[in-house]
């Protein structure tokens, strides 16, 4: 019995500690075997998406359950061992009103809390930081146009480079670094071919298109390092562009920017030498050789 009891205790610490693992994940704003719901919200926004998402499936999950039972009691009841002389109604006008105004109703429901959502996301509040992403074949590069000339390119970290905790295919080399219950908009654009800035935790997705600047925001209300990929199929590394936001306290982050400042800096370009002509001839001899030849 003690065996038993042993054998169900460590079963029972193994399966909480997969359990924990998966929370984990979740938190640090990356997927997790097997996960079947949601990231872990890091915003208000992607809170908003969640519930939403829960809201339509009890409704969704009602109409199938009340379409499934429709059908069972049509086929028991009106079969024909059990309705041997069928009815010859063709026409009932309560039920067409009702399967009429029902859907409709069904679909006001719907939308109220659907634009009051997209509106959220596309109300862009006063940012208290702007940052500019650019998606190349096949990384991304971010500038911080606010603190000065600060810009760095992102690249996954292979295999050999990851360190403990790092996620495979997810982790790259320079993360984005934000601060926690900052309002941050997002600049996209891309350099040559159409890519897509989404980062699940944060309900953030928008398409970089080139020559255009598209735009997101985002306030992450807590702490950690959130994932995403590109979300847009932009050639045959599209799975290896991966995104990474850490979002840190409001030290932690001027910390970070001082040090950006010096490891970051953007170099002013040289300006490029003129370009002189080979065997360059005054013009006065060009027009004297023309003469000549008429």
């Amino acid at each position: 019995m003690m065996g038993y009891s042993n054998r169900f205790a460590a079963t029972a610490t193994l399966v909480c500690g997969f359990l924990m693992a998966g929370i984990g994940a979740v938190a640090a704003g990356q997927p997790k075997d097997w996960q079947l719901g949601f990231q872990e919200p890091a915003t208000a926004i992607k809170e908003g998406i969640v519930g939403f998402h829960d809201f339509l499936l009890i409704i969704i999950t009602g109409i199938s359950l009340f379409v499934l039972a429709l059908l069972l009691w049509v086929i028991f009841r009106y079969n024909e061992k059990a309705n041997p002389v069928p009815s010859k109604t063709s026409h009932n006008t309560t039920i067409e009103i009702v399967w009429t105004v029902v859907p409709v109703l069904i679909l006001v429901v719907i939308a109220i809390p659907s634009f009051r959502l997209l509106y959220a996301q596309h109300e862009f509040p006063k940012p208290d930081l702007v940052i500019k992403a650019t998606g190349h074949q096949w990384y991304w590069s971010y500038e911080y146009p606010d603190h000065g000339p600060i810009a760095f390119d992102s690249y996954m970290l292979e295999d050999a480079d990851l360190k403990e905790g790092q996620p495979r295919l997810l982790a790259v080399d320079n993360d984005v670094v934000v601060p926690v219950n900052k309002v941050v908009h997002v600049l996209v654009t891309a350099s040559n071919v159409m890519h897509n800035w989404t980062v699940p935790a944060f309900g953030s997705k928008i398409d970089a298109v080139p020559g255009r600047v598209t735009r997101t925001w985002f306030k992450a209300t807590k702490t950690g390092t959130f994932y995403g990929q590109c979300s847009e199929l932009c050639g045959t590394r599209h799975a290896f562009m991966p995104i990474a936001v850490r979002v840190v306290s409001e030290e932690e982050y001027q910390a970070w920017l001082e040090q950006a400042k010096v490891q970051f800096a953007v170099v002013d370009p040289k300006p490029l030498p003129v370009a002189t002509p080979v065997n360059p001839e005054p013009s006065s001899k060009l027009a004297s050789a023309d003469e000549t030849q008429n």
